[in-house]
């Protein structure tokens, strides 16, 4: 057997398998799936990440339903990947072709594992909240898109099982040696525990947890992918060598699953993650691999995503290296409205809290966004021409949603999708439902002189009078004026947070100065 180069080495003294043979270990297990499987009716939903836990975890299955006989293969083996949209593109390229091998693998060997690729719901799409609604980009203080892009998906199918089913048992490729936290969580859930090796899934009623791989190391994990062939086709010794190119040094494994500890301080998941201080998975594969530098347009818009936020170069300190990087939480204010999404004005230690990405900046993210999609589908290798880093889809519901929710009527999408593909947008005009044309848009800019606060406040008047035109019942038509007018009523920025800052100071002086006998002397309409 040739042994591949650069797989991860045992270390001197220890055994893997704490001495105990692969064989022994694999047969004790597969036995221990056939046993659970074949105990009772219940639907198994294999979470699976394209990474090594996942891939081990559903190896074992997939050995262990090959032995049953076929009238004992009776119930579904749902395997699950959720794709987020942004997911690393050579990752979410060898899921996707795994997923599609499994199927076929499956049907020929007449076992009953069902692959599902499971996407967010268009308006929970990254790109929908960031370039469509304005969402900042995400923070570990406003973490938005974990529950949107991997949560949802994943439990509203969990959910859909149980629903049919009345239960669900959930396989998946969680370790006690990821973290302590992991191990603490783990054993927490083990105490509870309604049935051998079954526990309870905290979030999901109905549905129990089986972690077949919890006590294995991460050596145990290598050991096993690299001696047991892949049962569905797939080659394990190209999952470590994507693994491997995804590190600075050539062998530290990343990490697939967002919620494990990573190999020094790499990550994997999502292109687009501002949690992070830098993409040191991407940077490394386009390092290591000259075919991959196609890449490089994703990592460049990656890091203006994130350069207003979070970090800046300090130059004053003198006690610092050079280039090192000092917290700077709230330089991004110039990106964003003073506003919240509402149009209110919040405090915090008497400056505003700064709301949604205005208008130009969530303009400037799509136009570079569609050249980087552009670009690569140019000039990067035949098998990523077709890349689509953001859907038809996504980007109706992001015009939707600058021109009805946000009153942009300028409907500035199409004209940007041209200038950055050099196509047409394949969507139809909506000339007939705007206000005004963007010749009379652009001649009331003229009129407010510039004045941003003034023209997106008339603006937004003349959007609310064209919904309600055709209404025979316009209840809540003075409300949406009011708040149209309310929005711009403020010079800028300083004007605003002065007025909010009186106002609080009215509100706190009649909450003191009012007594109780003053509470029940006020003579007002009930």
């Amino acid at each position: 057997m040739t042994i591949p180069l650069n797989i991860p080495l045992i270390p001197v003294g220890r055994q893997p398998f704490d001495g105990r043979s692969l064989s022994e270990v694999t047969a004790e297990l597969t036995a221990e799936v056939r046993e659970l499987y074949t105990a009772d009716e219940v639907p198994w939903v294999v979470g699976y990440s394209g990474g090594k836990d996942s891939t081990a975890v559903l190896q074992l299955i997939w050995m262990a339903l090959a032995d049953l006989p076929a009238e004992q293969r009776t119930k579904p083996v749902h395997v699950i990947s959720t794709d987020t949209l942004v997911e690393n593109p050579v990752v979410a390229a060898w899921v996707t072709t795994s997923l599609e091998t499994m199927r076929m693998a499956a049907a020929e060997q007449s076992l009953p594992i069902e692959p599902h690729r499971l996407t967010p719901q268009v308006k929970d799409t990254f790109w929908v909240n960031l370039i469509g609604r304005g969402y900042p980009a995400p923070r570990p203080k406003f973490r938005w898109c974990t529950e949107r892009l991997k949560i949802k998906p994943s439990n509203s199918f969990i959910r859909s099982v149980v629903a049919a089913h009345g239960e669900a048992i959930m396989v998946l490729g969680i370790r006690k040696a990821e973290s302590q936290a992991r191990a603490r969580a783990m054993e927490k859930h083990e105490k509870r525990r309604v049935r051998d090796r079954l526990s309870p899934n905290a979030n999901l009623p109905n549905s129990l947890v089986y972690s077949p791989v919890e006590a294995w190391t991460n050596d145990d994990v290598w050991e096993f992918l690299m001696q047991v062939p892949n049962p569905w086709g797939y080659n394990n010794h190209d999952l470590l060598t994507m693994y491997q190119g995804a590190s600075a040094d050539g062998e530290c494994p990343l990490v697939v699953d967002s919620t494990t500890p990573s190999c020094g301080s790499s990550r994997f998941g999502c292109w687009t993650c501002t949690l992070v201080e830098q993409d040191k998975s991407m940077s490394a594969m386009i390092q290591n691999d000259e075919e991959k530098e196609w890449m490089l347009p994703l990592l460049t818009l990656r890091d203006k995503l994130d350069a207003p936020f979070g970090y800046i170069e300090d130059e004053s300190d003198p006690e610092l290296p050079a280039g090192k990087k000092v917290p700077y939480p709230r330089a991004d204010k110039p990106a964003r409205d003073f506003r919240r999404m509402n149009g209110k004005v919040m405090l915090f230690n008497d400056g505003a809290i700064h709301g949604p990405y205005l208008q130009g900046y969530r303009e400037t993210w799509l136009q570079e966004l569609l050249e980087a999609q552009t670009w690569i589908r140019a000039n990067a290798p035949q098998h990523v021409r077709n890349i689509e880093l953001i859907t038809l889809d996504e980007l109706h519901e992001i015009r939707r949603i600058w021109v009805f929710d946000k009153h942009e009527v300028e409907d500035s999408l199409p004209r940007i999708y041209q200038a950055a593909t050099g196509e047409d947008f394949p969507g139809g005009p909506l000339d007939e439902q705007l206000v005004m044309g963007s010749d009379e848009m652009e001649i009331l800019k003229e009129i407010c002189e510039d004045d941003e606060l003034h023209y997106n406040m008339v603006r937004e008047l003349l959007s609310v009078e064209r919904k309600y035109r055709t209404m025979t019942r316009r209840a809540g038509l003075f409300k949406a004026l009011e708040d149209a007018v309310q929005k711009g009523y403020y010079d800028g920025h300083d004007d605003a947070v002065d007025f909010a800052l009186r106002k609080k100071k009215w509100h706190d002086d009649v909450a003191t100065n009012l007594t109780f006998d003053d509470e029940t002397g006020l003579d007002a309409p009930a």
